[in-house]
């Protein structure tokens, strides 16, 4: 598509912001438009960690290397997407673009017919599927291994600590893969679940911060196969944009994923009812969690971030308003952590003998 390139397309319709939009507009396409959600494949080098050689060296540098790929990759596409276009359609700008024309109904293969590259359209219809396909195939691998540590640490059923010869745990393979069918029936679109998906990979990312911020504070001198420069700033900045990403997306979405997280608790407090050896939740010192839950809903509810919302908090009083109450949270989270006694007790209790894969075994 570069020798098609049109560079007034970078500028037509009133630029990088066309005509009517705004950094608003911007921030809330982060996680609605899949920004946010084509940038998350970085968190399977994370979730396999348990498997990695040399974390200390090979982790980071899978994480960094995947994100400048993607971003390098991600950005040329949208570079040559916007200088092909043919320039007679952006009177407008991009918004202008019919909804029947063959672009909007599907960019990439859309644009190489309208170019005449109708073999390319054809390969690109047909990557549609196989490229999901391996997305997905990836995801339920990760989520295996989610589940598996989820048993390690006593939340989920044992069964799904079960692995075959080669260190996979098949089992929670097959939950995951069935899961996800299940999970795809309520939406009738990508671009109707995609929100949600982004809300809660980045719900979970959230609590990344809060648990460095703890365990710097607590166990300041444990031995780490990784140390991030710098974590004690880096972890509420990444907690506050956590959260921003997840107000992004609106409160529609934000309902939604609420209704999962208050089933996702009753199901462990349910498997925990009659087996007084699991780990319980200390709800005094977890009462954060509550207010944090109900303290985003409140401001995404109010805020000017819908549909379903009210509006009455107004872009950017919005912006700042997640930022305070994100601060509040992290250091009301870290202080209130338990004691190095407690950590190190539940570190020593978590870390019992059983099945693990072959590769963690080794790692």
């Amino acid at each position: 598509l570069f020798p098609k390139f049109h560079s007034g397309n970078f500028s037509a319709g009133g630029g990088f912001f066309p005509t009517g939009t705004g950094w608003k507009d911007l921030f809330g396409a982060l996680p609605g438009a899949g920004i946010v959600f084509a940038y998350l494949g970085f968190e399977q080098a994370d979730q396999l960690a348990a498997e990695v050689k040399n974390p200390k060296r090979n982790l980071p540098l899978a994480i960094i290397i995947a994100i400048l790929l993607g971003t390098l990759i991600y950005v040329l596409l949208q570079v040559v997407f916007i200088g092909a276009t043919p320039a007679d359609l952006l009177h407008h700008g991009f918004a202008g673009i019919p909804s029947s024309n063959q672009i909007s109904i599907g960019p990439f293969a859309g644009l190489a017919a309208a170019v005449g590259l109708g073999v390319w359209a054809g390969f690109l219809r047909t990557d549609a599927f196989i490229s999901p396909a391996g997305t997905g195939a990836m995801y339920v691998t990760a989520t295996s291994r989610v589940s598996y540590g989820l048993a390690r640490n006593k939340y989920y059923p044992s069964i799904f600590t079960r692995v075959d010869k080669r260190g996979i745990p098949w089992f929670g393979m097959i939950v995951a893969f069935f899961a996800g069918l299940v999970f795809t029936f309520p939406f009738p679109s990508w671009h109707s679940l995609v929100g949600l998906v982004t809300s809660a990979s980045v719900l979970m990312y959230a609590g990344a911060p809060l648990a460095m911020g703890a365990f710097r504070l607590r166990l300041p001198e444990a031995e780490r196969p990784y140390k991030l420069p710098g974590g004690l700033v880096v972890a509420p900045i990444a907690f506050i944009i956590a959260n921003l990403i997840i107000y992004w997306s609106g409160f529609e979405t934000l309902w939604k994923l609420g209704i999962a997280i208050i089933l996702g608790y009753i199901a462990i407090l349910f498997y925990q009812a009659d087996r007084p050896e699991l780990p319980r939740i200390d709800w005094a010192k977890s009462a954060w969690i509550g207010a944090y839950l109900l303290g985003m809903g409140i401001i995404s509810w109010q805020g000017s971030y819908g549909p379903d919302n009210t509006g009455r908090l107004e872009y950017p009083w919005d912006i700042l308003v997640v930022t305070l109450f994100s601060i509040a949270i992290y250091v009301w989270a870290v202080y209130s952590s338990l004691s190095t006694q407690q950590i190190e007790a539940k570190i020593a209790e978590q870390a019992a003998p059983a099945e693990e894969p072959a590769e963690a075994a080794a790692a």
